[in-house]
């Protein structure tokens, strides 16, 4: 919060490129606490300036956080001049610089926080810090003991070291499901661990990062703002983490 330049308050809250805002300024289409202002450079105060532009109001938000459930078929990325992306699905976003925290596959669905708070992703994504990720999991075929063993001390995915060991949970019955926590976030990690132990990965869905679990209320497209318990168990998990090179 504080003063900013009103062509940069109005383009950051998505009203247009900071070209296209000026113009509009300078038409007199915006109003600063029920004043005409003409000037891109007007310094507003973000916290008591009421702004007003072609007669709607415009709230300001400095930082904007979304737990999306990602569906299949859809990029992580902000924008793609071919596919829909994970930003896209925001529909009621304020903020024009929101970025997915770290990269799903295109098949892969679940839990993806959209942001644009770049101190907090730094933390999430960080290698050294080791941010847990849970996902489901469902394979071709039915993973054995020796496999959960080696994939619970690290495997050989074709880097310098093996991948940190992971954690597996809630094993189906038929051995052919289940659910793994990893420390790391690498190209294709879970796919290429399965890769590694003779097993392919038919279906993959992100359920929690760090504090943040998946909302099991979130239909596959569907999202939501994040609680601000959400957001400061997320940020005190992040920065409690400690780095390592193990």
């Amino acid at each position: 919060m504080g003063k900013i330049r009103l062509d940069k308050f109005l383009a950051d809250m998505g009203l247009g490129t900071r070209s296209e805002v000026k113009k509009e300024i300078k038409k007199g289409s915006i109003q600063v606490n029920g004043m005409t202002v003409k000037n891109p450079e007007y310094k507003i105060d973000t916290g008591k300036d009421q702004v007003t532009a072609k007669g709607q109001q415009v709230s300001y938000a400095e930082l904007e956080y979304y737990m999306l459930n990602k569906p299949a078929g859809v990029v992580s990325a902000t924008e793609d001049k071919r596919e829909k992306t994970v930003v896209d699905l925001i529909t009621e976003k304020r903020r024009k610089d929101l970025f997915p925290v770290g990269r799903l596959d295109k098949d892969t669905e679940g839990l993806l926080l959209i942001t644009n708070d770049g101190a907090l992703a730094h933390e999430l994504l960080s290698p050294r810090k080791h941010v847990d990720k849970t996902y489901f999991v469902k394979v071709k075929e039915p993973v054995s003991t020796e496999h959960v063993k080696l994939l619970e001390t690290g495997v050989d995915i074709g880097e310098e070291k093996l991948t940190l060991p992971g954690k597996i949970s809630r094993m189906a019955p038929e051995r052919t499901s289940l659910c793994l926590t990893i420390r790391e976030g690498k190209f294709h990690q879970i796919k290429r661990m399965f890769q590694a132990v003779d097993n392919e990965v038919l279906y993959l869905k992100r359920l929690s990062m760090g504090t943040l679990e998946l909302d099991e209320n979130l239909e596959p497209g569907a999202y939501r703002p994040l609680t601000q318990e959400e957001i400061k168990r997320l940020k005190e998990h992040a920065g409690k983490q400690k780095s390592s090179d193990i």
